[in-house]
Protein backbone atom coordinates (compact mmCIF):
# COMPACT_ATOMS: atom_id res chain seq x y z
CA UNK A 1 0.00 0.00 0.00
CA UNK A 2 1.28 3.03 -0.97
CA UNK A 3 0.60 6.50 1.22
CA UNK A 4 1.43 9.84 2.68
CA UNK A 5 2.39 10.15 5.93
CA UNK A 6 3.93 13.09 7.52
CA UNK A 7 6.59 12.42 9.63
CA UNK A 8 7.78 14.44 12.91
CA UNK A 9 11.72 15.68 13.08
CA UNK A 10 12.04 13.46 15.74
CA UNK A 11 10.96 10.64 14.62
CA UNK A 12 12.84 11.03 11.46
CA UNK A 13 16.17 11.21 13.06
CA UNK A 14 14.51 8.09 14.55
CA UNK A 15 14.31 6.39 11.79
CA UNK A 16 17.60 7.60 10.20
CA UNK A 17 19.97 6.35 13.10
CA UNK A 18 18.07 2.77 12.72
CA UNK A 19 18.56 2.58 8.79
CA UNK A 20 22.13 3.64 9.79
CA UNK A 21 22.68 0.77 12.60
CA UNK A 22 20.53 -1.91 10.35
CA UNK A 23 21.77 -0.47 7.32
CA UNK A 24 18.18 -0.98 5.66
CA UNK A 25 15.73 1.29 3.99
CA UNK A 26 13.84 3.43 5.06
CA UNK A 27 10.50 1.12 4.39
CA UNK A 28 11.62 -1.54 6.32
CA UNK A 29 12.63 0.52 9.44
CA UNK A 30 9.38 2.04 9.07
CA UNK A 31 7.54 -0.82 8.58
CA UNK A 32 9.82 -2.92 11.12
CA UNK A 33 8.79 0.29 13.80
CA UNK A 34 5.12 0.16 13.21
CA UNK A 35 4.81 -3.64 13.06
CA UNK A 36 6.82 -4.08 16.98
CA UNK A 37 4.81 -0.66 18.55
CA UNK A 38 1.07 -2.46 17.25
CA UNK A 39 2.34 -5.90 18.23
CA UNK A 40 3.74 -4.33 21.82
CA UNK A 41 0.02 -2.39 22.44
CA UNK A 42 -2.25 -5.30 21.42
CA UNK A 43 -0.39 -7.25 24.09
CA UNK A 44 -0.82 -4.58 26.47
CA UNK A 45 -4.35 -4.33 25.85
CA UNK A 46 -4.99 -7.88 26.23
CA UNK A 47 -3.39 -7.80 29.83
CA UNK A 48 -6.62 -6.98 32.25
CA UNK A 49 -5.82 -5.37 35.45
CA UNK A 50 -5.64 -6.81 38.35
CA UNK A 51 -5.87 -4.52 41.81
CA UNK A 52 -3.34 -6.06 44.40
CA UNK A 53 -5.31 -6.67 47.63
CA UNK A 54 -4.09 -7.46 50.81
CA UNK A 55 -6.03 -8.71 54.51
CA UNK A 56 -5.28 -6.00 56.91
CA UNK A 57 -7.33 -8.29 59.85
CA UNK A 58 -10.19 -7.28 62.13
CA UNK A 59 -10.65 -2.76 62.62
CA UNK A 60 -9.51 -2.19 66.30
CA UNK A 61 -12.32 0.78 65.75
CA UNK A 62 -15.22 1.11 64.36
CA UNK A 63 -15.49 2.59 61.18
CA UNK A 64 -19.24 3.12 60.98
CA UNK A 65 -17.71 6.61 63.11
CA UNK A 66 -14.73 6.94 61.37
CA UNK A 67 -15.55 10.68 60.16
CA UNK A 68 -16.07 11.24 63.42
CA UNK A 69 -13.37 9.66 64.87
CA UNK A 70 -11.15 11.77 62.29
CA UNK A 71 -12.60 15.05 63.48
CA UNK A 72 -12.28 14.03 67.19
CA UNK A 73 -8.50 13.15 66.47
CA UNK A 74 -7.96 16.47 64.66
CA UNK A 75 -9.65 18.34 67.19
CA UNK A 76 -7.01 16.85 69.96
CA UNK A 77 -3.82 17.75 67.67
CA UNK A 78 -5.51 21.67 66.86
CA UNK A 79 -6.04 22.42 70.98
CA UNK A 80 -2.23 20.45 71.51
CA UNK A 81 -0.81 23.32 68.59
CA UNK A 82 -2.80 26.34 70.23
CA UNK A 83 -1.43 25.07 74.25
CA UNK A 84 2.07 24.78 72.80
CA UNK A 85 1.86 27.94 70.72
CA UNK A 86 0.57 30.04 74.22
CA UNK A 87 3.31 28.34 75.83
CA UNK A 88 6.49 29.47 73.77
CA UNK A 89 4.96 33.11 73.05
CA UNK A 90 6.62 35.71 74.88
CA UNK A 91 5.30 37.76 77.93
CA UNK A 92 3.92 40.88 76.65
CA UNK A 93 4.46 44.19 78.88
Amino acid sequence: MRTTVTIDPDVEMLIKKAMRERDTSFKQVLNDGLRDALAARRLRSRAPFEQLTFALGVPRVDLSKATALAAELEDQELAARLTRSKNSQPLSR
